[in-house]
């Protein structure tokens, strides 16, 4: 490989643009956050719906469990409980799958993680833009449209 084509390489890995200017992308991290609380947000749905519309005859036909209905009214809360989710047949046997919960706490962290990543970019983003125009960050989304040669430069 030769020197520029690595150099070239190089820049691409690091996210910098040419001329050694670094690319913020707040929209990626706006979309993974998205994504993931749309994930959490199904993952939770799956477990909250679970135990069917009669949780009795879900646990006697489709899982072969006794239910346990004395059990159930002294530890009512935890069935109807936001998170953790659990909705149980009795003592032993739980309707929800035991991967609901970490799954929604991981795609929840995700979330969070892609909104700070949002607002660290975003806040970078107007830093670099506010540097090179030497103040006013007013032209920050037109600028990269012109670099791409969408605009006239003025």
């Amino acid at each position: 490989m030769s020197g520029a084509g690595a150099g070239d390489a190089g820049r691409a890995v690091s996210g910098e643009a040419g001329g050694g200017r670094k690319r913020h992308r707040p929209l990626r991290w706006l979309l993974l956050s998205t994504l993931s609380c749309g994930g959490a947000f199904l993952t939770w749905l799956w477990g909250a719906l679970a135990g069917g519309l009669d949780v009795a005859e879900t646990c006697t036909l489709l899982r072969g469990r006794r239910f346990d209905g004395a059990y159930r009214s002294r530890h009512l809360d935890e069935s109807t409980r936001w998170f953790p989710l659990h909705n149980k047949c009795d003592a032993t046997y739980d309707l929800v799958p035991a991967w609901i919960n970490p799954t929604v706490v991981l795609f929840s962290l995700a979330t969070a993680a892609g909104l700070l990543m949002t607002a660290w970019t975003t806040a970078a983003a107007l830093r670099a833009c506010r540097l090179r125009r030497g103040g006013g960050a007013s032209d920050l989304f037109t600028d990269d449209r012109r670099a791409r040669g969408h605009l006239d430069a003025r």
